[in-house]
């Protein structure tokens, strides 16, 4: 049987989705920006960056590069960063970041810069070569085996304030591989959900 993906009612409090997901962003200075152009084609680029406040994700580019005029036509992009030091069959981790990002000037650009360079070695060189940009997001998918159980995404709404709100959990299952003990947790975790509907606690 092929492997099913199962929404599960794993929630996950905004204090522990926060320190999962600045933990997963730290895990590298790469990023994969994923854009698309105004005909509807997909494009990736690979790039270093920088987290702004709360969760603003910050880099800087050439205006007439392929992923910057992607988003002078369409803002809606997205980012995936992870640690390319993983190897297969370990505890994987990675972090995608969905939302819409532009092109920054004045304060916001200067702000930018600011965030770029704390990460980086301030080199004004560079700066002034490059433009800064700027992916607000709203929607984080978050995956961290060691942390959230084997084949588990969980998805996360950012508010205005920069709080993470849960949305739902992914669960990859295989039959076929299926662990006895998970089977056993997920048995109780359901026994309780229905014992606390039954004493009318909510959802």
């Amino acid at each position: 049987m092929a492997v099913r993906v199962e929404r599960t009612r794993q929630r996950i409090s905004s204090d522990r989705l926060a320190r999962i997901a600045s933990r997963l962003l730290k895990a590298s200075a790469l990023c994969a920006l994923a854009t698309v152009s105004s005909g509807g084609e997909a494009h990736v680029n690979t790039m270093y960056f920088a987290r702004g406040k709360p969760w603003d994700l910050v880099w800087i580019s050439a205006a007439d590069s392929t992923h910057s005029r992607h988003l002078r036509a369409n803002p809606s992009a997205a980012i995936a960063v992870y640690d390319s030091h993983q190897r297969w069959g370990g505890s994987d981790r990675g972090i995608q970041v969905f939302g819409r990002a532009r092109q920054l000037a004045g304060r916001s650009g200067r702000e930018a810069l600011e965030c770029y360079a704390r990460r980086f070695r301030r080199d004004e060189r560079v700066l002034r070569r490059f433009v800064p940009y700027r992916l607000r997001p709203r929607r984080m998918k978050l995956f961290d085996e060691g942390e959230l159980g084997t084949g588990t995404f969980v998805v996360a709404r950012v508010n205005r304030d920069g709080t993470l709100v849960w949305e739902w959990t992914e669960a990859y299952r295989d039959n076929a591989l299926r662990d006895p003990l998970e089977d056993q947790a997920r048995t109780r975790d359901r026994a309780r959900h229905r014992a606390g509907r039954r004493q009318g606690a909510p959802e």
